[in-house]
């Protein structure tokens, strides 16, 4: 019987100039699952919060993704031919408040096509915030061996921003 693993492949964290990306390459392909959690602020104006937007293998086609968002007064639903999964707190939020999104990637180096799951807050200090809950597909049969995380209004990743990969096998 296969051990049931769940370790930290690799860390990045942004250090004070800021980042325009995060990026993993060189992914192992010794586990059956992905974990990407990301702890992040950028420092788009503004707003109070930034939506992360994914790419695998340098690919940003064949993507698609359904979420539903919620913020204190209202629920909305989304679909998009991109993966925005997830987000990260903005400029508007106040000082050292970070998003945390997490992303599941099932069966990432099968030959079928790339399936997740996600789930993010972004909390503000004047009590609003929002949460983002997704479903997202890549439809390629390539084995995921990079990730690229970034904002989707192009904006940088401020200091202490931080994604954490972990591979999971389960027997």
């Amino acid at each position: 019987m296969a051990e049931n693993t769940y370790r930290l492949i690799n860390k990045i964290r942004v250090g004070s100039g800021g980042a325009s990306d995060m990026e993993f390459t060189s992914i192992p392909q010794s586990y059956k699952h992905l974990i990407l959690h990301i702890v992040s602020r950028t420092n788009r104006s503004s707003v109070y919060q930034d939506n992360l937007s994914i790419s695998y293998n340098g690919s940003t086609s064949s993507q698609s993704d359904r979420r539903i968002f919620g913020d204190t007064s209202s629920v909305y639903s989304y679909s998009d031919s991109a993966l925005y999964s997830g987000l990260a707190t903005a400029a508007s939020t106040g000082a050292n408040i970070y998003g945390s999104t997490t992303i599941f990637i099932s069966n990432y180096s099968g030959d079928t096509y790339k399936s997740s799951s996600s789930d993010g807050g972004a909390p503000h200090d004047s009590g609003a915030g929002g949460l983002n809950l997704g479903a997202e597909q890549w439809a390629n049969t390539s084995a995921i061996t990079s990730i690229k995380i970034s904002s989707r209004y192009s904006a940088t990743f401020q200091i202490d921003s931080t994604a954490y990969l972990y591979g999971l096998n389960i027997s």
